[in-house]
């Protein structure tokens, strides 16, 4: 029997085990915001701690959480050194995740197995590969026994508002320097671009009236449609501008919330609406904030009376492919072909993600683990997410295999 076989012989042995290990951490809430994800740590640190796996606790300072919009942050690395000489290589995963929402047809927080899938908020995304990443590891260490080299496992909390005090802070601190790193995602394929984000947040100004006196009034949300107006026209012309990198299209602005005014009977003196640019990896943030505000800013000064402020909420890099990354991508193709049977393709995702902050330090990475062939499929920020559990499996496998060579 080849260590290959042996690897997913321990898998199988073991996964029930595994999916008990993925319920126990979805029955554990992160939702973010209001982002108390700090118990959800201290709970993965204890299951840990039952497969002899030490965490180490990073606390983000209370204040630095709070002044960041979120309430607590422990993000945890599991250090395991084999030996003198050989790679360091991170498995990275993220506990917060978007609160349930409505619609649910299974307990978003009860880690339901029905049809072959387990149900729950960050079943998916990405509570998924802590278990994958961690019964990889363990697969690895009772089978293959590497003697030199050494796996860290990252698993942080600030995924969902830009990683900054996830991975960011870890970096920053100096805490973790590894030479290649895996991060969480899907199994049918392996991603070494993502699209950057910006978010801002524009506050329209005008002056307050009776209804019945308008004229005496600047109407704040005839001066947001103005502008919004300006964005959408903005928008379409993206759809001009391609991207060369697989999976990825153009780029593209969704106005995801919007509030204003203060009841039906006055001219609403004030309006906020909260936006969020896509950029292809070939576009830079710079010029594209800077256009974005120029956009708004020439379509406000066509209203008398209308001022405007904007504010930047996130801006988060695009992730670009690393010469370094073609270990992980190579190993990842061939023993996904092997264990689901089909061509494991690397491309690009127009999500954003916090790989990106590992990219920036100079650690080639790529995105890989257990999920389905789309985020749709997978109900990811929405309800009835789950991860079928042959995926889960199978990643597994994936991710043992790819450590074993890459430590060999």
């Amino acid at each position: 029997m080849t260590d290959y076989a042996k690897l997913d012989a321990w898998i199988d042995a073991h996964f029930d085990e595994e999916v008990q290990f993925l319920q126990q951490l979805v029955r554990v809430p992160t939702d973010t915001p209001p982002g108390n994800n700090a118990p959800h740590a201290e709970r993965t640190a204890e299951l840990l701690k039952d497969f002899g796996l030490d965490a180490e606790k990073h606390a983000v300072p209370e204040q630095e959480v709070k002044d960041y919009g979120l309430e607590s942050i422990t993000n945890l690395i599991v250090r395991r050194p084999y030996g003198a000489g050989g790679r360091t290589v991170a498995l990275n995963a993220h506990g917060d995740v978007v609160p349930p929402g409505e619609g649910w047809t299974h307990d978003p927080y009860g880690g339901e197995i029905a049809d072959g899938s387990l149900y729950g908020r960050a079943a998916a995304v990405s509570k998924s590969d802590f278990a994958s990443f961690t019964f990889a590891l363990r697969a690895l260490e009772a089978v293959a026994k590497p003697t030199k080299g050494s796996v860290e496992l990252h698993f942080t909390y600030d995924e969902e508002f830009g990683g900054i005090l996830g991975p960011g802070w870890l970096l920053k601190q100096g805490l973790t320097k590894p030479d290649l790193m895996i991060a969480a995602g899907f199994s049918y394929e392996v991603v070494t671009a993502h699209n950057g984000c910006l978010q801002m947040e524009v506050t329209v100004h005008g002056k307050m009236a009776h209804a019945a006196i308008p004229t005496t009034g600047v109407d704040a949300l005839q001066g947001a449609v103005k502008i919004l107006n300006a964005l959408y026209a903005q928008n379409t012309l993206y759809q001009q501008v391609t991207s060369k990198v697989e999976g990825i299209t153009h780029p593209y602005l969704n106005v995801g919330r919007i509030e204003g005014g203060t009841n039906t009977n006055v001219v609403p003196g004030k309006v906020v609406f909260k936006l969020d640019r896509r950029m292809i990896p070939e576009e830079n943030p710079v010029e594209v904030e800077a256009t974005i505000r120029k956009v708004i800013a020439d379509a406000a000064a066509e209203s008398n009376g209308i001022t405007v402020e904007i504010k930047r909420l996130l801006l988060a890099n695009s992730m670009k492919p690393l010469a370094g990354n073609k270990p992980l991508v190579d190993a990842i193709q061939k023993h996904g072909q092997d264990v689901f049977g089909e061509p494991i393709k690397a491309m690009g995702t127009p999500l954003y993600t916090d790989v990106r902050l590992y990219g920036e330090a100079g650690i080639p990475g790529v995105i890989y683990g257990a999920g389905p062939r789309t985020v749709l499929e997978s109900h990811a920020k929405r309800s009835d997410e789950r991860v079928v559990l042959e995926d889960l499996r199978r990643a597994t496998k994936v991710i043992a295999r790819t450590l074993s060579d890459l430590l060999a």
